[in-house]
């Protein structure tokens, strides 16, 4: 079982990819790290659900987290196989073009621009940017 944990796992890495939810997870995540309460608040489900689904991304090795104090921050990371990454570019760049998940990142927006207006992310961190862009703009 520990050779299998190394080990690029292909079926986990679709599957990740195979809901609505963790699709709309990866698309606001897009190239900066955000905080779970931002999940929360703009995909309006529970923090117990959001965190499932995270710990889905996590497990299919398309996302990472990082504690920093109360809050856990998440940003995409590319699988080490080349085909699933060229696979999560392509599909971070159609999500771009999707209008339901153009609709995610605008609301996203909103709530960094004024966070006051969205009580539970009071005091959280803005998302902030990951040092390499991921998404590729598609040909």
């Amino acid at each position: 079982m520990a050779a299998k944990s190394s080990q690029f796992d292909m079926e986990r890495f679709f599957q990740a990819l195979g809901d609505n939810t963790r699709l709309r997870l990866l698309n606001l995540m897009g190239d900066q790290e955000i905080c779970v309460c931002y999940f929360v608040e703009i995909l309006a489900q529970g923090q117990p659900k959001i965190s499932r689904h995270l710990a889905y991304l996590r497990r299919a090795g398309i996302v990472e987290a990082r504690r920093e104090g109360k809050w856990m921050h998440y940003r995409i990371v590319m699988p080490p196989n080349i085909g699933a990454t060229q696979v999560l570019r392509q599909t971070l760049a159609w999500l771009k073009e999707d209008r339901g998940m153009q609709a995610d990142r605008a609301r996203l927006s909103k709530a960094c621009c004024s966070p006051a207006k969205f009580s539970a992310l009071q005091g959280a961190p803005l998302p902030i940017p990951v040092d390499c862009p991921i998404v590729v703009e598609a040909k």
